[in-house]
């Protein structure tokens, strides 16, 4: 973490390397950031600076949980109203910065909101202490398992050393650490010091891995030893629940870790967030639980209370899921395991991908993928180790979730294609530079309509932006632009059998020695392949296309992916908007780790709305917030234009607002964010109450 003086304006600029965030907080006066201690926080920092300053000024409207610095809750601002504290030791916790942030001063302050900020009035001269935390969190070695699948059952049960807590407090993602890695080898080994805490539950588990890959998320968060059993079933203490009931051993695991996890994030408001979240205010008339109580109680005996609930009662207040992943139960796919738990990935075993078990296709998609190619046509298969790596198929939709991921051979229509190299990239991150490099590639004139998306890039505040365009580059120059540091790369052009087409010929990725721009969109026919090559030579992750695309289908489709990559959101999840809005968008794939971000999004969690018009005036707006790896499932939500006071678990949907024009306007201005009217996708710095029609 860095912190230094602002070089625009007085105040301070903050910046993570790591995950290529930035966050800044402003002063009337120059100032001298001077590094001090970080044990002087209550919360762990990294790095810490003592400034003087009268007054401090926090660029958006964020929500504010202030705290006496014994971390006793005072007040939290969500409300936006503004505040008089009387003198006294503050500890003022920033909820949607990119970063975990904290202002440490011993002070009377008056704090006010303005339309786009907040600012704390000191009267004085104040020494302020800011401490940061980066999100970015490494695993702590890797475990080394044969391909004896009780093996890699210990494994598992090591995952819950990198939780950061036991307490209900483990349901925000900041206090979930990562698990180990797991690597295959010739024998069973763990690194020293990697140690499950006891939480007193076991799962006991068939011992295949088509019983073990959809419980590494849960054992991981339950801090769960795995042991191999012939029922499966949940132990905890004197409780036991088995996990075969209705719909089957997956969805059972999935109703008990929704459940489980859902409960936790309601008692936990009992502990150092004390909010008025709105899943608890609804939930609590429904059951009897004592929040208090079970903010204390040991883990078995609050998941005894927790899975006397019926699902049914509470479950349509569960949110809905960031991410499901189809794991094939391969001897290879193990590796996929730690990164499927840090995310509370759903995991489900497909059936076989042939013709007889797919998803019926529509009208569309069978006449595109029948001839003449017919070798990306599914081959029926009786063992997922014969499935082709070119094989091209749909899987069936995973419920509750928001976002899908494919985590075997072959390609998934509209499903994230994972790629365990590209994830082990997330962890293996190195500092970058503190401006984000876009580079937008047109390769062919007469595509140069989409060539408008350089401008798309790059107009958001606080953030320093490159963007640079390219035509007509050769082979030779495309190769060095992909072997440069650079955070993404928009290619608008052409792709045959022999690579990514430029002015002198053909450019193979496959003959690349290395790929270092992070991050791509190949709108170029059948251009997966090549993708498929940026990512296996050092790149995260990308869009790319299954099939022969039209120029202004990939034309809209790739403005629209732009803006909303801009917005901050994640490949997987921009891509996903983008499909609802195009014809063909079927035809495009997210490949590699699905989740990377181009930038971070203005309130933490990208929001998308909804809106319908209603007769006397007013605005039925759904909310939609995309859970990130920065801010992951778990974390806490406030829509700007809710003056409830209200928190809500980040999900799609996220609630759903009845507004008046003028509040309508002023949600318009919190931030850009997507806004779906009918079946039209507009942006919200384009569109105001008066210009909508009913």
């Amino acid at each position: 973490m860095e912190l230094w003086r602002h070089p625009d304006r007085a105040g301070l600029d903050i910046y993570d390397p790591i995950e290529n965030v930035r966050f800044a907080l402003f002063t009337p006066e120059p100032i001298r950031p001077m590094p001090v201690e970080t044990t002087s926080f209550y919360f762990p920092v990294d790095a810490a600076v003592a400034i003087e300053t009268t007054a401090l000024e926090v660029p958006k409207l964020v929500p504010l949980t202030i705290r006496r610095q014994d971390g006793t809750m005072v007040v939290e601002t969500s409300d936006g109203r503004d505040r008089t504290l009387d003198a006294d030791s503050y500890l003022v916790e920033l909820s949607t910065a990119p970063m975990k942030l904290y202002l440490a001063v011993e002070s009377a302050a008056r704090l006010e909101h303005t339309d786009s900020e907040v600012v704390f009035h000191f009267g004085e001269e104040t020494t302020v202490r800011v401490g940061v935390r980066s999100y970015h969190d490494r695993p702590a070695g890797t475990i080394t398992v044969t391909d004896d699948t009780e093996d890699v059952m210990r494994a598992v049960s090591l995952f819950g050393s990198a939780l950061k807590t036991t307490s209900p407090e483990r349901s925000f993602p900041t206090l979930r650490g990562h698990p180990p890695l797991v690597e295959r080898g010739e024998s069973f080994s763990a690194p020293a010091g990697v140690e499950r805490p006891e939480t007193g539950v076991e799962l006991v588990l068939p011992p295949d891995r088509e019983h073990v890959f959809p419980a590494v998320s849960l054992a991981y968060y339950l801090s769960a030893e795995v042991v191999p059993g012939t029922d499966p079933r949940l132990v905890a203490g004197s409780f036991e629940r088995s996990l075969d009931g209705t719909g089957g051993y997956e969805a059972t695991v999935s109703r008990v870790f929704r459940q489980t996890f859902f409960l936790d994030c309601l008692t936990r408001t009992e502990g150092y967030y004390k909010v008025a979240l709105h899943e608890r205010q609804h939930v609590e008339p429904l059951v009897d639980l004592d929040f208090a109580a079970l903010y204390d109680a040991p883990m078995p005996e609050r998941l005894d209370h927790y899975l006397s609930i019926p699902f049914e009662t509470i479950k349509p207040y569960v949110p809905n899921w960031r991410l499901g992943v189809d794991v094939t139960p391969t001897v290879e796919n193990v590796e996929y395991a730690p990164y499927l738990a840090k995310d509370l990935a759903l995991v489900r075993i497909p059936e076989h991908p042939n013709p007889k078990s797919a998803s019926p296709m529509s009208d569309a998609q069978t006449e595109f993928f029948r001839a003449p190619s017919s070798d990306v046509l599914v081959r029926g298969s009786d063992s997922w180790d014969a499935v082709d790596d070119r094989d091209v198929f749909q899987v069936d939709p995973m419920p509750n979730v928001i976002e899908q991921a494919w985590a075997g051979a072959g390609y998934p229509l509209e499903v994230n294609k994972f790629d365990v190299r590209a994830l082990r990239r997330r962890v293996d991150r190195q500092p970058s530079s503190d401006t984000i490099d876009i580079h937008v590639v047109c390769n062919d004139g007469k595509m140069q309509d989409e060539d408008v998306v350089r401008e798309l890039y790059g107009v958001r505040d606080l953030l320093r932006f490159e963007v640079t365009a390219h035509y007509d580059l050769t082979r030779d120059e495309l190769a060095e632009l992909l072997a440069g540091t650079a955070d993404f790369l928009h290619y608008i052009g052409h792709v045959d059998d022999r690579g990514l087409l430029c002015a002198d010929g053909s450019l193979d990725a496959s003959s690349l020695d290395e790929v270092r721009v992070k991050a791509f969109l190949l709108n170029a026919c059948a251009s997966y392949e090549q993708g498929h090559e940026l990512v296996k030579k050092g790149s995260y992750g990308g869009v790319a296309t299954l099939s022969p695309v039209g120029n202004p289908m990939a034309t809209e489709l790739g403005q629209i992916l732009a803006r909303l990559l801009n917005c901050g959101f994640s490949l997987r999840a921009g891509l996903s908007i983008a499909q609802q809005h195009s014809m063909h968008g079927y035809q495009y794939i997210v490949l590699g780790d699905g989740g990377v971000t181009l930038v971070q999004s203005e309130s933490g969690v990208p929001l998308h709305l909804r809106v319908e018009s209603l007769d006397d005036g007013r605005f039925d707006v759904e909310v939609n917030a995309y859970p990130n790896d920065l801010y992951g499932i778990g974390t806490m939500n406030v829509f700007h234009a809710d003056s409830s006071n209200t928190r809500y678990i980040s999900s799609a949907p996220l609630t759903t607002i009845e507004l008046s024009p003028e509040e309508f306007n002023s949600s318009l201005k919190s931030e850009t964010m997507p806004i779906e009217i009918g079946d039209q996708l507009y942006w919200s710095d384009e569109l105001s109450a008066m210009n909508i029609d009913g």
